[in-house]
């Protein structure tokens, strides 16, 4: 047997390709009115037909290979897993188990976790990781029965994993001056809500809102209401995906002019079409993040900045050569492009297990 997980709503499409692929094969989509769910039964789960899966079937997310199937009691469990276990653990690997519970149990998912993974370590003196196991144990509980597999860890899909670059603390330490933006009040609201949340969604250390001529207060009030509420809206979705608690990017308001000079010990960054493409200078960007805490990156509206600060800057950047990059897309692109080159020079953090190093 085989059982395959799919994106709630695919199972039917998946189980028709199933079907076509292994014609002899009984294939149960929404298997005991689950979603999501297909099973594949009368089929080996050997290794051409699990590669055959992967590379026809788009829409399994997961595919397991059942090696054994019992009653769903934690005891047949726990000894069913002892039986089976050994062939598939080496003791000096590492494993977890993944519990998915259907139906009404007098046990929840964990104790089952606590339980296999006693067995497994009984039956293989092999270590446990949560986080980033070697194989995984899957043990899939459909109301009275339970399917067993085990793959290899690499199966789970991690956002993060040891080895991967870590860009969060070092988008913390730019400074953007943002020209807000002008125009039809309905606009300038819906302006500043999408550059707030573009702001929020990399945590950059401060977003300064820079005019540097005079603003209509009830404009500069839109646009301040945008970006509050698209920082918001951003941060709190933030706070219920992400494991470590995000921070939330702080709004301040000054003169562009006087923003520059108080930051005039810094590096500054302008972005403008005016500028050298950034795969030209990307060397001059990874030297000022190597030798600089705060970075500064002056980014314009519909007027661009300043030609007159370009003196003041260490670098003008043209992000997309020949195109003229729309306001609300501007800071998303700047620190897009900033990210491809700073991963290149190698400045991120680096993930490892929880924790991050240089």
């Amino acid at each position: 047997m085989i059982l395959i997980k799919t994106i709630r709503g695919l199972e039917n499409i998946a189980a028709s390709r199933l079907q076509e692929l292994f014609p002899q094969a009984e294939v149960l989509p929404r298997y005991k009115g689950y979603l999501g769910i297909v099973l594949i039964r009368n089929i080996e789960p050997t290794e051409k037909n699990i590669d055959a899966i992967k590379k026809e079937i788009l829409e399994a997310e997961k595919i397991l290979p059942v090696i054994a199937k019992c009653k769903s009691d934690i005891e047949s469990i726990v000894d069913t897993i002892s039986k089976v276990v050994k062939g598939y653990i080496e003791r000096n690997e590492s494993f977890a188990v993944r519990t998915t519970r259907r139906g009404s149990h007098p046990y929840t998912s964990i104790d089952v976790n606590i339980a296999a993974g006693t067995a497994v370590q009984n039956a293989t003196n092999a270590s446990v990781n949560l986080s980033y196991p070697d194989k995984i144990i899957w043990i899939e509980i459909f109301q009275d029965e339970a399917y067993i597999s085990i793959t290899n860890g690499a199966e789970e899909h991690k956002k993060m994993w040891p080895g991967k670059p870590y860009v969060r603390r070092t988008l913390a330490r730019i400074i953007v001056g943002q020209i807000p933006y002008v125009g039809v009040p309905e606009a300038v609201k819906k302006m500043g809500v999408r550059i707030g949340r573009a702001a929020q969604t990399f945590e950059i250390g401060a977003l300064y809102v820079t005019p540097f001529k005079p603003i209509e207060g009830d404009i500069l009030k839109l646009f301040l209401e945008g970006l509050y509420e698209g920082i918001k809206s951003r941060y709190e979705l933030q706070k219920k995906a992400y494991h470590e608690k995000p921070r939330k990017v702080p709004i301040l308001v000054q003169d562009l002019y006087q923003f520059v000079r108080d930051n005039i010990d810094k590096p500054i960054v302008i972005t403008s079409t005016r500028g050298k493409p950034l795969t030209s200078v990307k060397d001059e960007v990874i030297d000022i993040f190597k030798k600089n805490k705060k970075v500064v990156v002056l980014i314009g509206a519909h007027e661009g900045v300043p030609t007159g600060l370009f003196r003041y800057a260490d670098l003008v950047i043209d992000l997309a050569p020949g195109i003229t990059i729309s306001t609300d897309h501007a800071l998303t692109s700047a620190i897009i492009g900033l990210i491809t080159v700073l991963e290149e020079g190698r400045i991120f953090e680096i993930y490892t297990r929880g924790k991050k190093s240089r």
